[in-house]
Order: structure tokens, then C-alpha cells, then sequence
């Protein structure tokens, strides 16, 4: 059993009933892993596992659930991060929306709060090993188990966000944390991001909180 099989046992149902298609546009910025991303959604088209730690984008959305062409659209909200997410293809996430994305035919993770990448994995297979391997790591496991054993079930499209950022010294713990919009989580990160990508240790910046 190949890690990805492994990844899909532990899987939603699909969460499209649609034959999974990209694009031109995102085949080509999934480059070498295009015909294995499509694979994956082929056999499951979106779905979570973990207790919704782990998110994976469908290819069309529906009422409840954002598709990776829309969550992939500029204006949607990756305009906010001035560049610097240019060329990633955003197709899954963790609990606090953290975001796992293809660029320059790798996978990276991607830290909403500071704009970052960081290398992950080589290909599809690999980043499923890694997730089954290390899942409390990477997905926030088990905060999402203690925070919905809580507060109940996590809606669709939502994800858990510290209400003291972590770059900020908030901690992972369930009092830091709340119930919010994916897209919205995006866009004021994104303002945190820019406030603080170029500045020394220490400066301060101005935080705007959601409730």
C-alpha cells in the first residue's frame, strides 16, 4: 500500500461528484506534479481526513465547499501577499490554514503569517508519506481534535486561526484559538505578513483582529 493509499483510507468522501479537470492555467503552474495531483482527485476529488486538519481543494465548487480554481484566484486573496506567492499552487491545507502548494515542481508548506515557504516534499507521494508519518506536525492534529471535542464539528470552509498570532508569540493552545472564514484567515494574515516581511526582530506592527 502506497502512502497515498494509506492517506485516502483515512479520507472524506469526495467532496465533488464531478470528474476532477484542471485547467491549462494550473496544469501548468503544477508542472511535473500535474498529472499527479489530477491522479489524486481522480480517486477522491477534495476531501479532509484527520478531523479536518488536512483539507484538500475539490475542482469545482459547490455551496459549502471552494474549489482549487477559485481558491487559486488572485482577487480571492492572493493579491494580499504583494507577490509573494507568486507561482504557487495552493491545493490543500492544514487546520490553521496553513497551505501546502506546488511551485517549481515541489511541494511546499506556506505560512499565511509570514509569506514564507518552506520545502516539503518532492512529489505527491512523498508529501502523503510525510503527512501519514508526521500528520500531528504537519496537519495541527491535535488541536483540531481537542478544539472540536469543545466546540463541535468544524463547519466547511472554515479553519482555526490563533487570536494572538503565532509569529507574534500566541501559543498553540485551545484558548488562542477560533472558528473563521478560510478566506478571510487569508486576508488578514496577508496584512500581517506584509507589515512584518521586511522588519527587524522586535518592531512592532499594528494587529487588526476578526472576531
Amino acid at each position: 500500500m502506497s502512502s497515498l493509499d494509506k492517506l485516502l483510507s483515512r479520507a472524506s468522501s469526495s467532496l465533488s461528484e464531478h470528474v476532477p479537470e484542471l485547467s491549462v492555467e494550473l496544469f501548468e503552474m503544477a508542472g511535473d506534479l500535474a498529472c499527479a495531483l489530477l491522479a489524486m482527485l481522480e480517486r477522491c476529488n477534495g476531501f479532509y481526513a484527520l478531523e479536518s486538519a488536512l483539507h484538500v481543494f475539490s475542482t469545482r465548487s459547490s455551496q459549502h465547499e471552494i474549489s482549487i480554481f477559485d481558491w487559486n484566484e488572485n482577487s480571492l486573496w492572493r493579491d494580499g501577499y504583494d507577490g509573494l506567492v507568486d507561482g504557487c499552487l495552493f491545493f490543500a491545507e492544514d487546520i490553521f490554514g496553513g497551505q501546502f502548494c506546488i511551485k517549481n515542481n515541489k511541494i511546499y508548506t506556506f505560512d499565511p503569517e509570514t509569506g514564507s515557504l518552506e520545502f516539503l516534499a518532492q512529489d505527491i507521494e512523498e508529501w502523503a508519506q510525510l503527512l501519514v508519518s508526521d500528520y500531528e506536525v504537519l496537519t495541527g492534529y491535535p488541536l483540531a481534535h481537542r478544539w472540536q471535542k469543545k466546540n463541535g464539528q468544524l463547519a466547511a470552509g472554515k479553519r482555526l486561526l490563533p487570536k494572538i498570532p503565532f509569529v507574534l508569540g500566541g501559543g498553540f493552545v485551545l484558548d488562542n484559538l477560533y472558528s473563521i472564514d478560510a478566506v478571510k484567515g487569508m486576508k488578514l494574515r496577508a496584512d500581517i505578513a506584509r507589515q512584518i516581511k521586511d522588519l527587524p526582530d522586535g518592531a512592532q506592527i499594528k494587529l487588526r483582529l476578526d472576531s
